[in-house]
């Protein structure tokens, strides 16, 4: 498997991070590649991305929420690997720090040269600066999911 990390430091308050985050249907505007991401229930999301021309589509469980401060999931079943953790963190009333590490197991040989070649590195690096753009030109909160998952 491979590790990727990124984090981001944006212009919101901790509560705006974490709603804008788990507002999942909304990844598309800022990640490159996912297509779409329907969520199935508090624990479950079904992902349809389209990556150097590949398409695929897998399934997330949510593994542990704990609000305002992590989520963490992983693949269930089909041909994506992959497992990671978003943590918020204040910085202050206004400021908010996202971080992201991810553990991807690359399927596929375009996968393989893709974490190879660092392009995987690159893209999280990428997403995380469009959720910057994205989340600090956004009016208010969004209105996202505030219940815990997992062990408690």
């Amino acid at each position: 498997m491979s590790m990727v990390k990124g984090s981001v430091d944006v212009d919101v308050p901790l509560r705006t991070a974490y709603d804008q985050w788990t507002r999942f249907e909304a990844f598309p505007q800022f990640m490159a590649g996912v297509q779409e991401v329907r969520q199935i229930d508090d624990r479950h999301n079904h992902w349809t991305t389209k990556i150097g021309g590949v398409h695929r589509e897998f399934d997330t469980e949510i593994i542990d929420q704990l609000p305002e401060e992590r989520i963490a999931w992983r693949t269930t079943g089909g041909e994506i690997h992959q497992m990671g953790m978003v943590r918020f963190q204040r910085l202050d009333d206004s400021h908010t720090r996202v971080e992201l590490v991810m553990e991807v197991e690359p399927s596929g040989m375009a996968e393989k040269t893709a974490a190879a070649s660092g392009l995987i590195h690159r893209r999280v690096k990428g997403d995380m600066r469009r959720f910057k753009e994205f989340i600090e030109q956004k009016d208010g909160e969004t209105g996202g999911r505030h219940g815990r998952v997992g062990p408690g």
